[in-house]
């Protein structure tokens, strides 16, 4: 059977196999399949649950990925994602995920409540400076 290269990037790992059989995915037109030889391909896929096959194994290979771009061409599959877990079992994949996300979630909102009091002390400060300059 023929085999096609994938190639998982995230902002802290990568993971590439060459004996990759079928990858099944799925973005805003529906569900989707490649495999070998596929003709060129991008699209934005989303938030969720993604498998794969690999040659001699006939269990599939679970993927979450949180959104991200998936471009195949010349039998190189690419998909650049915020965050993505593999793993053969579908429960342990998605608690991870689910965790990832909430942590995520948590320092978003952290970093919003550190710009709103640092925008807030800046115009505390101008108004200081303001109140300091002569009226001429």
């Amino acid at each position: 059977m023929a085999t096609f290269e994938l190639n998982l990037i995230d902002a802290t790992k990568q993971l590439s196999r060459k004996d990759v059989t079928l990858f099944h995915g799925s973005d805003h037109s529906g569900q989707f399949g490649i495999m070998a030889k596929h003709e060129s391909f991008m699209t934005s896929l989303l938030l969720g649950l993604y498998w794969f096959y690999v040659l001699n194994d006939p269990d599939p290979n679970y993927l979450a990925l949180a959104g991200g771009i998936l471009y195949f061409k010349k039998n190189v599959l690419w998909i650049v994602t915020p965050h993505f877990f593999v793993d053969k079992d579908m429960k342990r994949i998605s608690v991870n995920l689910e965790q990832e996300l909430k942590k995520e979630e948590e320092q978003r909102k952290e970093m919003k409540e550190r710009a709103k009091n640092l925008e807030k002390e800046m115009l505390k400060r101008m108004w200081e400076i303001q109140k300091k300059i002569p009226k001429s």
